[in-house]
């Protein structure tokens, strides 16, 4: 049942033209692919109907952190397409604070039903936390421009290799010094990981100001042959709170009548 990430759908940008920019929904849609298999991967270990280390074998953990880099970088091409030059949010602070808003309070109906399925090992800084304490930072550091890819890099060094014992404790754990990972069920401290945000947000603005091919066609791709990716890319936090428990709850369901059946 571990929750992977979500992201604010908002593309849109006046440098980039009045509408969404096709290439980041597809793109999102990606991962949220990958995050449904792997939860379905994870719920059919739950039930026993595979065996799998999820949280202890190289392939696993790798494949995780990938679907997680993927998310948070795309949370820092979010933030730097609707974060003018100035720091200004567009097209509208207000439509940004419902945003927040609706991510911190799923990510408190995160901790609620993690708390009851899992006890101690409740989630109460997984990815949802991580994003909506990631945005308040990290929206005055836009204005940055590409030098956001060298704070990433310092920002992933620093989150890599410095851990004190002293951060170990929960209150402190959160921010990424700890030695060890805490006794939770998802866990995405700010070090290293709004190294992997800082990084979306200074090839973003990269992208902005270059005139490279490669840039020209990120800007003017469309969705094409992936129209079902670009929709769940359009709509990734509510496939996040949806996808596990429609999961979960048709598992349920099959095994209760597989045992019934037996």
């Amino acid at each position: 049942m571990r929750p992977l990430s979500p992201f604010p759908p908002s593309t849109t940008s006046p440098l980039f033209g009045d509408g969404r920019l096709p290439i980041v929904d597809v793109a999102r849609g990606v991962a949220i692919a990958q995050m449904i298999a792997y939860h379905l991967c994870y719920d059919l270990n739950y039930f026993s109907w595979i065996h799998a280390a999820l949280t202890r074998e190289a392939g696993w953990i790798a494949w995780r952190t990938a679907i997680v880099t993927q998310f948070l970088f795309l949370v820092g091409v979010s933030l730097a397409l609707r974060t003018t030059a100035a720091g200004a949010i567009v097209p509208s602070g207000v439509r940004f604070w419902r945003r927040w808003i609706q991510i911190a309070g799923c990510a408190g109906l995160v901790s609620l039903a993690s708390g009851w399925l899992f006890g101690p090992r409740w989630i109460w800084f997984g990815v949802l936390h991580f994003v909506a304490v990631a945005q308040l930072l990290l929206v005055p550091v836009v204005r940055l421009g590409p030098l956001n890819l060298l704070l990433g890099m310092v920002a992933l060094a620093v989150g890599a290799m410095v851990h004190l014992s002293p951060f170990a404790a929960d209150t402190l754990s959160w921010i990424g010094f700890s030695p060890s990972k805490p006794q939770t069920e998802d866990f995405v401290p700010l070090l290293p990981w709004l190294g992997v945000v800082l990084l979306g947000i200074g090839a973003t603005n990269l992208c902005k100001r270059s005139d490279a091919p490669a840039a020209r066609w990120l800007r003017a791709s469309g969705a094409g042959a992936w129209p079902v990716l670009a929709l769940l890319g359009r709509w990734p936090l509510t496939v996040y709170m949806l996808h596990q428990p429609l999961l979960f709850a048709a598992l349920y369901l099959l095994e209760a009548l597989r045992q019934s059946l037996a």
